[in-house]
């Protein structure tokens, strides 16, 4: 039976980075990268704002905050490295309403716990730099920007396999059962049933990760221990859908443009994002669906109007037209604040050599890298 050092479940963007950073700091192993899809990254990785976040509303010491705020700086860097295209154009947050203003600063102070540094504007400055935007003040991000991430991806995956990884599309995790060097593992192929081996099993399948971390468990000697039961360590996702829509028009902004985010929203809001080629695009909004259903809805341009008019109110809503959708995979369900990234380790469910990473959404692409690094260090570190 063929035996690799590591295989990685999902070969989403934060699998393709676990990929890419493992075969560089170990160009020895044996490393099988699988993905049910034909294509990498067909799901939430391709399915977002991609937006490189700066870090700023993330609770002090999370998760989210450190592996943001490292992945951020590691990305611009690779960025540059390899040739990947991406703008630091900045962010505006923007408070529309007087009643809105003081929330700036409460943001602001937020941010700062993160080490990141925003500037605020008052409404002749906000004016200045973005004079179809109505704000009454607003903070500027310069650090966040923009980048390709189909290009980014395909790039890691490039680097990954001139490494020696070995990627293998179109190809479904069945399960895993452990044995004295690591995991017995069943796929499916296109030319049928593959059985191997790994040390180690890293299960980055996003959207799917509950459902693969329960495969693993069932045929897991942990599953029947009563001191520690392995199933309690899966959380329960909450499908949450996003929708865009383009504006087909001229670009009437050169940043991003956020508005003041409301409590314990499941996102940021309605906000303004542009591409690479300056289309500016709308979204996402928020939808708890049951269902992984990626089709639009136009009878949401009702809501996404009323949105989007208190900071652009010369929006042309016929030049406004849907897109395309994501879905998050949150741990968290409505009105519930956000939860942090989840990476769990045999400390967590008592079978060695699993890695499981749960509620990987924004800012997963951003954090991309430092994610990878976590999962690395886990495993040097077991």
């Amino acid at each position: 039976m063929e035996h690799f050092d590591h295989c990685i479940i999902g070969a989403g963007v934060v699998g393709l980075a676990i990929a890419f950073k493992l075969s560089q700091q170990q160009p020895q192993a044996k490393i099988l990268l699988i993905e049910s899809h034909n294509q990498f990254g067909s799901e939430t990785s391709s399915r977002n704002s991609e937006v490189i976040h700066a870090g700023i509303y993330y609770p002090e010491n999370s998760l989210k905050a450190e592996l943001c705020h490292q992945g951020s700086n590691q990305l611009y860097q690779f960025c540059e490295d390899y040739g990947v295209p991406y703008k630091r154009i900045g962010k505006l947050i923007v408070a529309s309403a007087e009643s809105d203003v003081d929330k700036l600063a409460v943001i602001q102070k937020n941010a700062l716990k993160n080490n990141v540094f925003l500037d605020y504007l008052n409404q002749r400055d906000c004016y200045k730099i973005e004079p179809n935007v109505t704000a009454k003040a607003a903070l500027i991000s310069p650090n966040t920007g923009i980048i390709d991430s189909h290009q980014y991806m395909q790039t890691l995956l490039t680097l990954a396999e001139q490494q020696g990884v070995l990627y293998s599309p179109n190809t479904r995790f069945i399960n895993a059962e452990e044995n004295t060097q690591g995991f017995n593992v069943r796929v499916n192929t296109p030319d049928g049933p593959f059985n191997f081996c790994c040390q180690y099993l890293i299960n980055s399948a996003g959207l799917h990760a509950p459902y693969i971390a329960k495969a693993i468990f069932t045929a897991s000697k942990a599953a029947t221990e009563p001191r520690l039961s392995a199933f309690s360590s899966i959380p329960q996702y909450h499908f949450c859908r996003g929708q865009y829509f383009s504006y087909q028009d001229n670009a009437p902004f050169s940043h991003l443009i956020y508005p003041i985010p409301s409590q314990n929203i499941a996102g940021l809001g309605i906000h303004a994002t542009l591409d690479l080629s300056g289309q500016v695009r709308f979204g996402p909004d928020v939808e708890f669906v049951e269902t992984l259903d990626y089709s639009c809805d136009e009878s949401r341009k009702k809501y996404f109007i009323r949105a989007i008019q208190p900071y652009f109110p010369n929006l042309d809503s016929s030049k406004l037209v849907p897109s395309y959708c994501g879905i998050r995979p949150k741990l968290t369900g409505p009105n519930e604040p956000a939860a942090d990234f989840i990476i769990q380790t045999h400390k967590d469910h008592n079978v060695l050599g699993l890695i499981n990473l749960f509620g990987i959404e924004s800012p997963g692409l951003t954090a991309s890298l430092a994610i990878a690094d976590n999962v690395s260090n886990s495993i040097f570190q077991a």
